[in-house]
C-alpha cells in the first residue's frame, strides 16, 4: 500500500524531513513525498509564534489548492519569538489530511546575542547564521540547531520529530488531540 504527502515547498531538508516522519510513522507503507512550492503568506522571516504558525497553516492550505488528491498535505514553517528579552529560533509544522488540520511547535532553540543583532537590523536567520559561522545556506542544511549544537540536532530531524507530533492526531485517532 502507498501514501502520497505532498510537502509544501522544494527544500530538501523539508521533504527529507517529511519522508522520515511518515516512514517512522507509518512503517511499511510506501510513502511517496513531492515536494511542492507554496507561498507562506506571512514574512519571509517570522518574528512570532503566531505568524510562524500562521505561514505553516497557509502553506498547507495552498498545497491542498493545487494537489487535492494527495493523502496528507504537510508544511514547516521556520521562524522566531522573543520571549521576554531572549530571541528563539521555532518552528511550526502543520498537517492536512482529509478535511482535519493538526500542528505541533518545535522545541525553542535560545539564539546568540550576535545573531539577534543582526536580525535586529533585518536580516534574516539563516543569512545571519552563515556570517556568523561562515557558512553557505545554513537552511538548506542544518540550520541554526546543527551550527549552534554542532551537528548534535540538525533542522531535518528537529522537523521530522515535530512532525511525528502534529501527525499523533491521525495516528491515534481514538485518543483525539
Amino acid at each position: 500500500m502507498s501514501m502520497e504527502v505532498i510537502v509544501a515547498s522544494v527544500n530538501p531538508v523539508k521533504v527529507n524531513a517529511a519522508r522520515n516522519g511518515f516512514n517512522r510513522c507509518f512503517p511499511g507503507l510506501q510513502i511517496q513525498c513531492i515536494g511542492a512550492p507554496t507561498e507562506s503568506g506571512v514574512a519571509s522571516q517570522p518574528l512570532t509564534d503566531d505568524e510562524t504558525l500562521q505561514g505553516a497553516l497557509n502553506r498547507v492550505q495552498a498545497a491542498r489548492e493545487v494537489h487535492p488528491s494527495a493523502d496528507y498535505w504537510v508544511s514547516f514553517e521556520g521562524g522566531v519569538d522573543r520571549i521576554r528579552s531572549q530571541l528563539f529560533a521555532v518552528a511550526w509544522v502543520a498537517v492536512g489530511h482529509r478535511d482535519d488540520i493538526s500542528y505541533a511547535r518545535s522545541a525553542a532553540l535560545p539564539l546568540p546575542q550576535a545573531v539577534v543583532e543582526m536580525m535586529d537590523q533585518g536580516m534574516e536567520l539563516g543569512e545571519a547564521n552563515d556570517r556568523l559561522f561562515g557558512t553557505q545556506n545554513s537552511k538548506q542544511q542544518t540550520g541554526a540547531i546543527g551550527l549552534l549544537t554542532r551537528d548534535l540536532l540538525s533542522r531535518e530531524s528537529l522537523y521530522a520529530d515535530t512532525l511525528i507530533l502534529a501527525l499523533t492526531r491521525f495516528t491515534l485517532p481514538e485518543v483525539r488531540t
